[in-house]
């Protein structure tokens, strides 16, 4: 059992279990429940856990955040009313074209979402601006195409000292040596601990709320083939259901205050 002298010395990285959590944040619970919402989206609440990992990353209705790669606009559903009025939220996008008219459908919700763009090299927000960088699964892409070294560290030059970079990923196997591409969509934690130091990155915080003891990482299509994706069809589908979401892990990091 953790003693508690230990919750109040900073330096320490802790594990995040819900005995510890923090007071719900009503504002952030409010953007969850809200009507807006995708019925698909909210569906897999269940699994993502989205007010438990925001508040983990230390989400705040005043920060400046910027999410990296938001696809579908999972977390952009609840970010974009949360933020509106008081922070500022930029959503780093390539082309995403159907992520562009979501926003432009919905101004009431979505008008004051900034749309960045996400390329190596370029600026995902103003140098020294941002408070809190997020992304969601996202690692194993850079990787494939080799700009992961890069990406970091522009997340670095975009937040303001002490800024937190928070990271969810799915968790390779440490028995195995990573794959520099990650063919499978599996990112060891060391790995990305790594990338994120190399980078000048502090690791303050690790979480284990989105862990999956059921997922044995060696499947046929790589992490695709467990649910949402469930890329092998109807070949062992209920297998592949059983398991669930892959295993993933949540990193908290921050750009040190000098």
């Amino acid at each position: 059992m953790m003693k508690m002298t230990s919750l109040f010395v900073t330096a320490i990285i802790m594990i995040a279990p819900a005995a510890f959590a923090i007071a719900k944040d009503e504002g952030l619970a409010k953007a969850i429940a809200a009507t807006h919402r995708t019925p698909a989206m909210v569906e897999r609440d269940k699994v993502r856990k989205p007010q438990e990992v925001l508040e983990f990353f230390g989400i705040k209705p005043t920060l400046t955040v910027v999410e990296i790669s938001p696809g579908a606009g999972y977390w952009t559903e609840m970010l974009a009313p949360y933020l509106k009025g008081t922070g500022t939220y930029y959503a780093a996008v390539g082309r995403a074209e159907a992520f562009r008219k979501k926003l432009g459908a919905d101004p009431a919700v979505y008008g004051e979402v900034k749309l960045v763009e996400m390329a190596p090299g370029t600026e995902i927000a103003p140098a020294g601006s941002a408070d809190l960088v997020l992304t969601f699964r996202n690692v194993h892409n850079w990787m494939s195409n080799g700009t992961a070294d890069q990406v970091f560290e522009g997340f670095f030059k975009s937040l303001k000292p002490g800024g937190v970079l928070g990271v969810e990923e799915h968790r390779a196997n440490t028995s195995q040596p990573q794959d520099p591409q990650a063919k499978s969509g599996y990112v060891r934690e060391d790995y990305t601990i790594q990338l994120a130091e190399k980078a000048g990155f502090k690791l303050v915080g690790k979480s284990e709320i989105l862990a999956n003891p059921r997922d044995t990482k060696d499947y046929p299509k790589g992490v695709w083939t467990l649910p949402p994706s469930l890329a092998m069809g109807e070949t062992d589908r209920a297998k592949y259901v059983a398991i669930g979401e892959a295993d993933n892990f949540l990193l908290k990091f921050q750009k040190p205050q000098k």
